[in-house]
């Protein structure tokens, strides 16, 4: 697989490429037009950060309402996230994980909305049998899963590193008020969370709003 090939499996452009692997953009274009040839060891290298990828952050649409697809418990059936959570994941069964705005609420960072109709999380295509499911991918690290009240849900940065990583369709309320407990939480510094390369520079962008978000 060479890198032109790498680059279409992730829809991306050399820009975007270049960017989530902190490779100079200069040296994309030069393997690709064979201008110079990447080492072996390189190819490997990418290929298997390229395939992680495509497992665990894969290009995604928000899905459609599929009447022959089963439906999950209404949040707003609930007082509390927490029960419904757990409901959630009795429906959908398996090894499921649960990322973004359901991991923030996991994590008591996030209390949701009364009107959420989506689902997010890493598991088996089976989840996919259930409207509102969105998954990531069909599995993520174990270093990146806790564990609490019988749910399994991505720890926060990897939480942050996955709504970075889906900006473009995913809101970014749950996020951002997360975040910004975390820095009054913890004496109003963002030290210990830690940020993959390729989303530094939105992140820092993100953390910004964060600081201000409780003065609207």
């Amino acid at each position: 697989m060479n890198i032109r090939e790498m680059r279409a499996m992730l829809r991306e452009t050399q820009s975007e490429f270049a960017k989530r692997y902190d490779i100079p953009f200069r040296t994309i274009q030069n393997w690709e037009t064979g201008k110079r040839k990447p080492p072996k060891y390189i190819l490997d290298l990418l290929g298997k950060r390229v395939m992680s990828d495509l497992v665990n952050r894969r290009t995604i649409t928000l899905p459609e309402y599929d009447p022959q697809n089963r439906n999950l418990p209404k949040r707003c059936d609930y007082i509390g996230a927490l029960s419904w959570l757990k409901d959630v994941r009795e429906c959908i069964g398996g090894t499921f994980v649960f990322a973004l705005d359901e991991a923030l609420m996991c994590q008591g960072n996030f209390g949701g909305r009364s009107d959420e109709y989506l689902v997010w999380g890493y598991g088996d295509d089976t989840a996919l049998e259930f409207n509102g499911v969105v998954l990531l991918g069909n599995r993520v690290s174990q270093y990146s899963i806790m564990e609490k009240n019988g749910l399994l849900f991505t720890d926060f940065d990897r939480t942050l590193a996955d709504a970075l990583a889906n900006e473009a369709i995913l809101d970014m309320q749950g996020i951002t008020e997360a975040l910004s407990r975390y820095y009054f939480r913890n004496g109003e510094s963002f030290e210990g969370i830690s940020i993959v390369p390729e989303y530094q520079d939105r992140f820092e962008k993100l953390a910004e709003e964060a600081k201000h978000y409780y003065d609207k």
